[in-house]
């Protein structure tokens, strides 16, 4: 090794380092002058169409880059996020405990310097919200395997929060726990993750007890405290928080095995070019009405990504649709889509539009 080059591209590195400091700095500094702003309007800190944007410019910039995009964004994702604290320190609620996916899903987008409060329901977390004990709530809505969480779309049927981002998060579950596989008698988690591991189980573990528990976080830590002859199915934050070992890793039965989560604040968010908008629809117990309501968008050509009904809640054998539309509820073909089809349901409720997240 030539140590007279090394020293050189060392000295390089040292020297850019401290140029990158004294812009990052620079950078904080507008920002704070941009948060006086904000507060003095009380406006959201968290602003999701401001951080598209930022990220869209990122990558026309970074052509000629050797950073991925993806690396890129996980960096400024951090700068931002300690960019935020300066303006005013967010307090985000996630469905707990510390360790589950939506945890997960929380840090990857407001990155691990955020204040996080877990709850231990979905309903407590919008609760958090809804009396300002948190900024924003972080929630999980479907799962590309199991489907929507019902309590999600119930809450939201009587919640005047607005969704306002969204994220899809790859999951990975493993079987950790005291072995060997085929000796185990218990298996302990939530009970999507026993869904999602279906055949996985069939197949591996057939002679265990499926005992369901309120997150994978909380079946990790259940099975490290039982001991012999128990497992669980959890993520790998689980697995770090607890140091329970990992018997066997992504059992999970498909590969792009997906949950999507949902941001919940107060805010309307702008168009961003690139946007989709949550609705629920109340249908008239009458033939042909939900194909009557979806007309509207059809003649739009605005495209539907997911369509899913809940009983109404107000009359027996009466429901809603869930609806989620690509398009913003400001965008012109949105908007008149909605007005033909307030006059066709017996409601029309605007979940939130918010910029697409990568489905």
């Amino acid at each position: 090794m030539n140590e007279t080059e090394l020293k050189k591209y060392r000295d390089d590195i040292d020297g850019i380092d401290r140029k990158i400091i004294e812009l990052l700095n620079q950078r904080c500094l507008a920002v704070k002058n941009i948060g006086e702003l904000k507060n003095a309007a009380n406006a959201p800190v968290f602003v999701p169409e401001r951080e598209r944007a930022v990220f869209e410019r990122l990558d026309a910039a970074n052509t000629q880059g050797l950073l991925t995009p993806a690396a890129l964004r996980a960096v400024y994702r951090e700068i931002m996020a300690a960019a935020r604290e300066l303006e005013r320190p967010l307090r985000v609620a996630f469905l707990g405990p510390e360790g589950t996916f939506t945890h997960e899903a929380a840090c990857a987008k407001f990155s691990h310097q955020t204040a996080f409060m877990p709850e231990r329901t979905i309903y407590d977390v919008f609760a958090a919200v809804e009396c300002n004990r948190a900024d924003y709530g972080c929630v999980p809505v479907e799962n590309s395997t199991e489907g929507v969480v019902t309590s999600t779309l119930d809450r939201l049927f009587n919640s005047t929060l607005k969704i306002c981002n969204e994220i899809f998060l790859p999951v990975h579950h493993h079987l950790a726990g005291y072995g060997p596989i085929a000796a185990i008698k218990k298996i302990y988690s939530h009970r999507q993750a026993l869904g999602q591991c279906h055949n996985f189980l069939q197949e591996h573990c057939h002679q265990a007890e499926l005992l369901e528990t309120a997150s994978t976080a909380q079946a990790a830590q259940m099975a490290l405290e039982s001991g012999s002859e128990c497992a669980c199915l959890c993520g790998g934050a689980a697995v770090e928080l607890t140091g329970i070992p990992v018997l066997m890793a992504n059992v999970e039965d498909s590969a792009s095995n997906t949950t999507r989560f949902l941001v919940l604040g107060k805010q309307e968010t702008n168009p961003t070019g690139n946007d989709k908008t949550s609705l629920c629809l109340g249908m008239p117990d009458r033939a042909g009405a939900l194909y009557q309501a979806l007309e509207p968008f059809k003649n739009a050509k605005i495209s539907m990504t997911m369509i899913e009904s809940r009983p109404g809640k107000v009359s027996a054998f009466e429901y809603c649709f869930f609806v989620d539309i690509i398009g913003h509820r400001l965008d012109k073909p949105v908007q008149e889509a909605l007005r033909a089809a307030s006059g066709i349901c017996s409601f029309v409720k605007v979940l939130g539009s918010y910029p697409r997240g990568n489905d």
